[in-house]
């Protein structure tokens, strides 16, 4: 029979990897935070140029999955997350390469013409149009994600030592904003300097812009945090 623990790694893994997958498989889609909230356009201002809160739709789970990683090191320790984050990793490369292959199957006529009425004139375009991501963004997320993870557990660790297990909301909270940072500056610079799409200056101020937004979330997140470390606590106390 499966232990508590073994089921709790089981749903924390299975919740990780899930939306460490969807993150990736949304981000290609940037949205207006400012348009979205129905208020006016933000002013901010990096290298003497301004900009906007216009972020990847990844933004939205990445925070999550940051949570997830230092509640996951709460328990497991940095095994387990190490664990997680290299079959997270394999799990997005598989899927990329699934959607790569599926993009190159040729399309029924009646495939293509299927969402015509809604104003799509080409089904398959549409379909490579939003699965398609760049090489260079796919390689950026990847290689940004699995150093972020790495940089998460050194810093959670540390900060633990130094608090003597105590100040949970530091630990977590620290580690996140650290490895969002250093997430944020890497991807930005993969996908859009390397490419050659951005100067350095800009992709750094994209990144800036991006971490911003993550910050803010990730300190909200504080409470839920413990939420779910009570929750956690409760359901393992029976097997003791």
């Amino acid at each position: 029979m499966m232990s508590k623990r073994n089921k709790l790694f089981l749903i924390l893994g299975g919740f990780f990897i899930t939306n460490a997958l969807l993150a990736e498989l949304i981000g290609g889609k940037v949205f207006s935070l400012e348009s979205t909230l129905g208020i006016a356009p933000f002013d901010i201002k990096f290298f003497e140029n301004s900009y906007s809160m216009n972020l990847t739709a990844g933004v939205l789970l990445w925070p999550v999955v940051f949570v997830f990683t230092d509640i996951i090191n709460e328990y497991f320790g940095k095994k387990g997350v190490k664990r997680l984050s290299y079959m997270a990793v394999g799990l997005i490369i598989y899927a990329f390469v699934m959607i790569w292959i599926t993009m190159g199957l040729s399309p029924s006529d009646y495939y293509m013409n299927i969402g015509k009425a809604k104003g799509i004139p080409d089904m398959n375009n549409a379909f490579n149009a939003v699965f398609g991501q760049g090489l260079w963004i796919i390689i950026g997320s990847i290689v940004a994600f699995l150093i972020g993870q790495l940089v998460d557990v050194l810093v959670f660790e540390k900060i633990k030592e130094k608090t003597k297990n105590k100040m949970l909301w530091l630990r977590a909270t620290g580690s996140t904003l650290v490895s969002q940072l250093v997430d944020s500056l890497v991807v930005t610079i993969i996908a859009f300097y390397i490419s050659g799409l951005l100067s350095l200056k800009v992709a750094i101020a994209l990144a800036l812009v991006g971490y911003i937004y993550k910050l803010v979330v990730a300190i909200l997140l504080t409470p839920l945090l413990y939420l779910i470390h009570g929750v956690i606590d409760k359901y393992l106390e029976t097997e003791k």
